[in-house]
């Protein structure tokens, strides 16, 4: 049969799937599962300008007060026991003597003497290289971890009876770790300038200082582009004892 128009009449066309089709879909398609994919990602939360990006230094700023608050209370809380063991330990004088002395090298003891004081710091921020030189790099304006370990090794070197790096003194499990532009020390953080000073001959730590590799190579960024070094000698100079926490994983007693 035909309609009055003579178009045929029966049973639908199947429909044809032009590629143009089928490629507009597959886009689409393609876009809700990146944008689902995002949103999960997100948990609701802006991907450009996420927020836990800069809630982290506040977090470690916390954490920072929160541990030196910890400090304080052990410190107490040591001075407590020192005193109940101080009583009577039942020790003999060169047992109290040998214990001295391994305190002393562990350096959770006061020590005193002639030192100096080693101050690094940041280039000024409208740093500019000195003639001669290159332009500087971001790298090249800021004091960076190699920098405080170098001065801290060459302290040892010179003999240094104890370390202190600003307000922690240093033991055999510190490690002088630098993220970004900041220092931690012991669950503690830092900016510049950093202060290290040593107990010990100054003659001696001076020289060690001036003989450092690591040092002079320090000093040509100072030269160049202005980064901070100043040395403070001391008559005398008293460093509190590390008051902190030990966390051995191995260890095997003194001989």
């Amino acid at each position: 049969m035909s309609n009055s128009d003579g178009t045929p009449e029966g049973p639908g066309r199947p429909t044809r799937w032009r590629p143009v089709r089928v490629l507009t879909l597959a886009v689409f398609a393609l876009a809700g599962l990146i944008f689902v994919t995002s949103f999960n990602t997100a948990k609701g939360t802006n991907i450009r300008t996420d927020a836990s990006l800069l809630r982290l230094s506040d977090l470690i700023e916390q954490r920072s007060h929160k541990n030196a608050g910890l400090d304080e209370s052990t410190s107490a809380l040591r001075s407590q026991v020192d005193s109940l063991a101080a009583r009577d330990d039942g020790s003999t004088r060169a047992e109290d003597a040998r214990l001295d002395a391994l305190e002393a090298e562990a350096g959770t003891t006061e020590v005193d003497g002639s030192g100096l004081t080693v101050t690094l710091d940041d280039a000024p921020p409208n740093a500019q290289a000195a003639p001669g030189y290159p332009e500087p790099q971001a790298n090249d304006l800021v004091i960076h971890q190699q920098d405080l370990q170098a001065v801290v090794n060459a302290l040892w070197q010179g003999g240094a009876e104890g370390i202190r790096v600003m307000d922690q003194r240093l033991i055999s499990t510190s490690a002088v770790r630098c993220v970004g532009n900041t220092l931690i020390l012991q669950g503690r953080v830092y900016s510049p300038p950093y202060k290290i000073t040593a107990v010990g001959d100054r003659g001696k730590l001076n020289r060690a200082l001036a003989n450092s590799p690591a040092i002079q190579n320090y000093q040509l960024y100072v030269k160049a582009y202005g980064l901070g070094w100043k040395v403070d000698e001391h008559r005398a100079v008293t460093l509190p004892g590390y008051s902190g926490t030990v966390d051995l994983h191995h260890a095997k007693p003194v001989s």
